[in-house]
């Protein structure tokens, strides 16, 4: 997990458990569409469900579980792509970008989104926490949703306005719930946080790799020397200093920043040592969690058992409403 990761979705996970009944997957199903080794799929998936817990996400209040652990996401997912015009797929702009930078493309690109759609829809969601980047694959979650209500949820006995029987929501049309870090733009200021893009800071790692990483960071590209003044609104350093620094901080560099108070090294400085703050209980717990695996297996374990419950009371109603 990256700074992308955890500020563009986890940070928000963690609040939101506690106002909300909440599921967390690891989807390592939708791991596996491209190349992957087996045990190497394994340890990151540990290591995924390490992270979630050390970065707060509570197992006696949410349910953590692994996708592949609660078989009905894939039996969901065949059956809503039944019913998904393939137009919606193609227009989708992931599998746009992808397309192009493969030469084969598996059908699991394509699908990848009905699959999103199905771990939605088997719990019935009606919110779902995304980043920015996300809200187009949650419109075809809406999409889906509706279409499935209107061939088999059950008639209301009423009428719509077209003359059609009206039938019951039986899936909610989920709305997205945006983090307030919406879209975390890397270390090279042009693009999203992104590890195939290289431009990423783990939220594991150390101090000292942080550092070497941030100082030579992109900043205002307008600013050349420590002397011209700067635009802290188009700095990506200045945006961090948002998610991690105190609003009295994040002032106080916007005033050194357009008064050329300070360098973008020293903004860095104290960058680092905001991040430092929220950082370090993170990596505390994660090593005490990697040195206690059976802990994190029993968290796994717990949420498995409880997003089953929900599964199999989802696909029983499916399953009679759709004749089997």
């Amino acid at each position: 997990m990256h700074l992308g990761n955890y500020l563009g979705a986890v940070k928000n996970w963690v609040r939101l458990q506690h106002e909300f009944d909440t599921i967390v997957s690891i989807v390592d199903y939708h791991a596996i569409t491209i190349a992957y080794e087996p045990e190497q799929l394994r340890q990151r998936r540990h290591d995924l469900a390490v992270t979630l817990l050390a970065a707060g996400i509570d197992p006696d209040v949410a349910a953590l579980c692994v996708q592949s652990q609660v078989p009905e996401h894939t039996e969901l997912a065949w059956i809503l792509n039944t019913i998904t015009p393939l137009g919606e797929l193609e227009r989708q702009t992931q599998f746009k970008e992808k397309s192009r930078q493969q030469e084969s493309v598996a059908a699991g690109i394509l699908n990848y989104p009905v699959l999103q759609a199905a771990d939605i829809l088997l719990y019935r969601a009606d919110k779902v926490p995304v980043g920015e980047d996300q809200v187009q694959h949650l419109e075809l979650s809406r999409v889906v949703a509706r279409k499935w209500n209107a061939l088999f949820g059950t008639p209301t006995g009423r009428r719509l306005e077209d003359g059609s029987e009206e039938r019951e929501q039986f899936f909610p049309e989920p709305q997205p719930v945006l983090t307030p870090t919406p879209r975390v733009m890397g270390l090279d200021g042009k693009s999203k946080m992104s590890k195939s893009m290289g431009n990423t800071i783990g939220l594991l790692e150390s101090p000292e790799s942080i550092w070497a990483k941030l100082r030579p960071a992109v900043t205002d590209p307008k600013r050349i020397k420590k002397t011209d003044p700067g635009t802290p609104e188009v700095c990506n350093i200045y945006h961090l200093h948002k998610a991690f620094s105190t609003p009295a901080t994040v002032e106080h560099v916007a005033v050194q920043c357009r008064t050329a108070g300070w360098g973008c090294i020293d903004c860095k400085k104290v960058l680092a040592e905001s991040m430092e703050t929220e950082l370090v209980p993170i990596r505390r717990r994660a090593a005490e969690l990697a040195a206690a695996p059976r802990r994190v297996d029993d968290a796994l374990a717990a949420g498995a058992a409880r997003c089953r419950a929900l599964a199999h009371e989802t696909m029983l109603a499916v399953r009679d409403r759709m004749g089997f």
